[in-house]
């Protein structure tokens, strides 16, 4: 849907489906930083209001149904319709700063255990949706580390 290092034009609800959003590491490692599910929006949002090339790249990880906008004409709406508006600082607010805050300050304080239980417990319909080395990527693990969690429990 999106590669690294392009500047994105849209934005998009998912109707059905999953995407990830990742980035490659050095060693050419995908990491993943975001799962979209349904009914949630989907863009590289920093690069699409930057205006610049994205360092995340976007893809589906099953098929998938998107309603997508030119985020130029989404946020010409934003201006003109209040409970746009209203609506997008809200989804913002809640999926781009309190949840990353949460997973951000979780990834580094959290054992692999605590994450994958975290996970486990916040995200329990994508757990049968993603396969082993996604949810490894997500958590910062390896896809062999996550199996022996997975056997401890």
């Amino acid at each position: 849907m999106l590669e690294q290092n392009v500047i994105p034009k849209d934005i998009a609800f998912v109707s059905s489906g999953l995407l990830s959003y990742y980035y490659l590491n050095e060693k050419g490692e995908k990491i993943i930083k975001k799962f979209f599910p349904e009914n949630t929006l989907v863009a590289s949002t920093s690069a699409l209001l930057k205006q610049q090339p994205g360092f995340f790249a976007i893809e589906a990880l099953e098929d998938t149904e998107l309603v997508s906008y030119s985020f130029s004409d989404f946020r010409y709406l934003t201006t003109k319709y209040n409970d746009i508006a209203s609506f997008y600082i809200a989804y913002l607010e809640r999926h781009w700063v309190i949840e990353k805050e949460f997973d951000e300050i979780t990834l580094k304080s959290a054992t692999a255990k605590e994450r994958y239980l975290g996970f486990e417990r916040d995200y329990p319909r994508l757990i049968s949706r993603l396969k082993l080395h996604q949810i490894a990527s997500y958590l910062a693990v390896t896809p062999t580390q996550l199996s022996r969690i997975r056997a401890e429990l």
